[in-house]
């Protein structure tokens, strides 16, 4: 008797009510705007998880039921269009609404109509994908027990196969796995770091590393350091924005190609920081990059402006990867460059006599900030050993960023804390205006964190999948729509697709800080004489450039 043949693509009633319920809540706004195509991935994601979800819940019914599972008749698959089309509609209806007031908060273009067409395209093609890819998971798990019942009991194989499958699957998402594709990807990407930024040329000053009289080559900086090097306004520049004379501002930085070892690396960096007299300067910032050594233009053109060039940087490379890989796979290596930069700068700087030292502060983006953290303890760290420090778009697994927003003061919010009463730590999504507390006193080293309450980056964590964070429970961001909501599943995966993109919007939001660095450093150095036209004005400069 022949077997009746199984077809990849028979879906159940249940499970579709499942699914279409899931792609409805799928269309629900997260923190940024999305394409139709990252829509439709979502979308498509989220209805597989909410096919799973209905197929399950009707197996546990007729389990309860005793009872076999029955097929679906013709009029309830009718009924099930019909409901589903309004449904579907509905929520595409309100998705586009709720996108077009993000785009507003954000000042972010308009969507494309074109993309009523995308989403459900490629909703589908994900959907049927991901449904057939789990059949044949089972369909493998099946085979397996066939052949493992030749020679054990169909119990013992029915374990034992899923003992394979499942160890398998955890095979493919472990270390093993996942650093050969990591180690893959490096190599990739290690042939753009040999290239050099269009407009970017060898320095020819000796206060830059790769420029004469440097001990770092230029070819071994890496595509970000020679940018880095190369770029950034000269000591005239400086000085028609002040109106007053200006120095000639020390760059010092080291590529992954510079030296073999991150301890190596620092300390090569270090040397050449202090053959520029980097030491010599009135202000010293450590730099902890992101993953492929981008330093962003207004963390360290804003402090040179506000020194008058009277300052010195210093900053490593420790990945070929770019950025929104290195936040998933870099946090060793990031920790590690974190720590021996700024142990490295701290040394040197702890010998020179008292009246001597420049002040030493410390600035970091993205996972630049995980690393620049994990040079210090705590707070009272913090505090002792720098003059300020500027954290940006922190993740949300940074050590400290974490401690502080988890032992915040009571009533303060998840997206800007406040944190014994703003004595050393404080957080802003816009350091333009008065940081809070404001009624308290902020003395000593200023250590200030900029924030956006719409940056994926800070807020996304493998928790959102089961769980509810606070600041989906407190007031929204001001560019933040006010239905955001949390779905288990679908929130998480929202989340994580907003990540790649976050970089990608104005301004002011999401991932992107350049300007409010401006604001950020007046804030944490105070410099006298400082005005809001200047610093619209230092504002103008960045973005022209």
């Amino acid at each position: 008797m022949l077997r009746p043949r199984r077809r990849w693509f028979h879906y159940t009633l249940s499970g579709l009510a499942g699914a279409v319920l899931f792609l409805c809540w799928s269309l629900f706004p997260s923190l940024l705007p999305r394409t139709g195509l990252t829509q439709g991935l979502i979308s498509g994601i989220t209805a597989a998880f909410g096919y799973a979800v209905g197929t399950l819940a009707a197996n546990v019914w007729n389990a309860f039921a005793g009872r076999d599972a029955r097929p679906a008749g013709r009029r309830s698959w009718w009924v099930f269009g019909g409901v589903a089309a309004v449904a579907y509609v509905a929520a595409t209806i309100f998705g586009r609404y709720w996108q077009a007031r993000i785009r507003e908060l954000m000042d972010a273009p308009a969507d494309s109509a074109l993309s009523l067409l995308v989403v459900p395209a490629v909703a589908v093609v994900v959907f049927c994908a991901l449904i057939a890819l789990s059949r044949a998971v089972h369909r493998l798990y099946r085979w397996l027990t066939v052949l493992l019942n030749r020679w054990i009991g169909a119990r013992a194989a029915r374990v034992v196969g899923w003992v394979v499958v499942v160890g398998g699957a955890a095979l493919l998402f472990s270390g093993v796995v996942v650093d050969q594709l990591v180690t893959a990807a490096d190599r990739t990407f290690a042939l753009r770091n040999d290239d050099t930024a269009p407009g970017v040329e060898r320095p020819t000053v000796s206060s830059r590393s790769g420029g004469p009289d440097s001990l770092v080559p230029w070819g071994s900086l890496g595509r970000e350091g020679r940018k880095f090097v190369g770029s950034g306004a000269s000591a005239a520049e400086i000085a028609a924005f002040t109106g007053g004379p200006a120095l000639e501002p020390v760059r010092a930085y080291a590529g992954l190609d510079s030296a073999p070892t991150t301890e190596e690396r620092a300390a090569l960096a270090v040397d050449d920081l202090e053959r520029a007299r980097g030491f010599d300067r009135g202000t010293l910032v450590v730099i902890t990059t992101t993953g492929s050594g981008w330093v962003d233009p207004g963390a360290i053109d804003s402090i040179e402006h506000l020194t008058g060039g009277d300052s010195a940087a210093v900053a490593m490379q420790y990945s070929y990867l770019p950025s929104w890989i290195s936040y998933l796979v870099d946090q060793d290596r990031a920790r590690d460059a974190g720590r021996e930069l700024f142990d490295a700068v701290y040394d040197r700087w702890s010998k020179l006599p008292l009246d001597d030292r420049p002040r030493l502060v410390v600035v970091g983006e993205s996972l630049g900030s995980f690393g620049g953290e994990t040079a210090f303890s705590g707070e009272y760290d913090l505090r002792n050993r720098t003059a300020g420090a500027v954290f940006a778009g922190p993740p949300n697994f940074n050590t400290l960023y974490r401690e502080f927003v988890d032992d915040r003061d009571a009533g303060s919010r998840e997206i800007e804390p406040e944190y014994r009463d703003g004595r050393t730590v404080r957080f802003t999504n816009d350091p333009a205006t008065d940081v809070p507390p404001r009624s308290e006193p902020w003395d000593g080293a200023r250590v200030l964190y900029l924030v956006h309450a719409s940056d994926p980056i800070t807020l996304w964590s493998p928790q959102l999948l089961y769980a509810r964070p606070d600041w989906l429970e407190e007031a929204p961001g001001d560019d933040v729509v006010d239905v955001v909501k949390w779905i288990p599943f679908v929130t998480f995966w929202q989340v994580t697709a907003d990540l790649p993109f976050a970089g990608n919007v104005p301004d002011g939001h999401g991932h992107v800080y350049t300007t409010q660095y401006v604001d950020a450093w007046a804030q944490v150095l105070q410099p006298p004489g400082w005005t809001e036209a200047k610093a619209e004005q230092l504002r103008a400069l960045l973005t022209a450039g």
